[in-house]
């Protein structure tokens, strides 16, 4: 793994890079520094630019981009202007407060492929403009729903829920796809935490436990986080990525049972983690991951330095459940319950966490003893033969 770290007009960025077959591998964060929104806006926009030119990577190589801002209602209309007009990728956007300065963040996600295989790649109608991506790659289909919302602002967070899911299992149908078979990770952000969750695990226990997915199967890697939408009526707001063309071979769930206990056991379906083996390398998703113990509870209340210390952690046991390190970490978010915690827990993030490309942002945790959570993606050399390359 390749980290690097710049500073293009103000605008902080860095990156992380993984290559293996010709086909490179790129997480990156940009950080907006002065000015109003719409001004640091445009700095994270022309730092991703200035880094592919730099690079040599064309804008097509962007195939998932985030930005975390801090007053969607109000900066709706700069991102569209700025941001809508010009997305050739699944493009996520959620109030989630960047911390540490400035108005708004973005993660982007590159594949740079200088090995000629064809490609293609389309947008997925979906609740939002851009809001999704549909890339054919070899023996594989990576796809990105995001911004995916019920359309009724009238219904609670459970009817919000399973409008959600029951739409997106019909969108993946359409693409040959299943939850069971080829969904890999959810994101799923709740207008208020700690009076909406209850209603969103309902809904998700009812709609895989109606699909086949349970205890005695598997769920999928997921962060049910606190994160807005510009319409103030949505209560539930999900991205999800999903692959055609793996094989049940091909994915591990995580569990590192010395240190955490099966989700299922309090109440929520959801993986831990989830390890995707491809001919020429390893991607690796943890989920949301909190300072709890192996029976579900929550360590170190009212402590967020120790707190952290717990959930990075947890973090590395999964990690090394799916053959992957700290080193091949290309990405990380971490969200905090209470922003005046923010400089505590960057003390944290020291060692072999500092240069990981990360973002901390405010963000309630679903429990209200939990101060901070943390996930991350690792993409970690690996060979098998049996498998078609990323």
């Amino acid at each position: 793994m390749e980290r690097t770290e710049a500073r293009f007009d103000g605008t902080e960025l860095a990156a992380a890079s993984f290559t293996a077959g010709g086909v490179t591998e790129t997480h990156l964060f940009a950080k907006g520094g002065e000015g109003d929104f719409a001004r640091q806006l445009g700095g994270v926009v022309g730092a991703l630019d200035a880094y592919l030119r730099e690079n040599g990577v064309a804008r097509g190589a962007v195939a998932f981009a985030r930005y975390f801002v801090s007053d969607y209602a109000n900066q709706a209309g700069a991102l569209r202007d700025i941001v809508e007009c010009g997305a050739t990728c699944a493009l996520s956007i959620v109030q989630q407060p960047p911390l540490g300065g400035g108005k708004v963040a973005a993660w982007f996600y590159v594949i740079d492929d200088r090995t000629g295989v064809p490609s293609t790649a389309e947008a997925v109608p979906g609740s939002a403009p851009g809001g999704g991506l549909r890339l054919k790659r070899g023996a594989y289909e990576h796809l990105w729903c995001t911004r995916l919302t019920s359309g009724d602002g009238a219904a609670d967070s459970f009817q919000q829920t399973a409008r959600i899911f029951a739409d997106y299992g019909d969108r993946l149908e359409r693409h040959g796809c299943t939850l069971k078979d080829n969904l890999v990770r959810t994101w799923l952000f709740v207008k208020d935490i700690d009076s909406d969750y209850q209603g969103l695990v309902d809904a998700r226990r009812e709609f895989f436990h109606g699909h086949g997915m349970t205890e005695r199967t598997h769920y999928v890697s997921s962060t049910g986080i606190g994160g807005r939408a510009s319409d103030p009526r949505v209560n539930v707001l999900m991205d999800a990525y999903a692959v055609k063309g793996v094989s049940p071979r091909q994915i591990r769930f995580l569990q590192a049972p010395e240190r955490l206990n099966p989700t299922h056991e309090y109440g929520v379906t959801f993986e831990r983690g989830t390890g995707v083996d491809y001919g020429d390398r390893r991607h690796v998703f943890i989920s949301g991951t909190a300072s709890i113990d192996r029976a579900g509870g929550i360590l170190h209340e009212n402590d967020v330095r120790r707190q952290t210390d717990r959930a990075l952690e947890n973090v590395e046991a999964l990690l090394a459940d799916g053959g992957a390190t700290v080193g091949d970490v290309a990405q990380m978010i971490v969200y905090l319950r209470d922003g005046a915690d923010a400089q505590a827990v960057a003390e944290r993030l020291c060692g072999g966490w500092r240069a990981v490309p990360k973002v901390v942002v405010l963000a309630p945790v679903c429990r209200p003893g939990w101060l901070v959570e943390v996930e991350c993606i690792a993409v970690a050399p690996a060979s098998n033969p049996g498998f078609a390359s990323f």
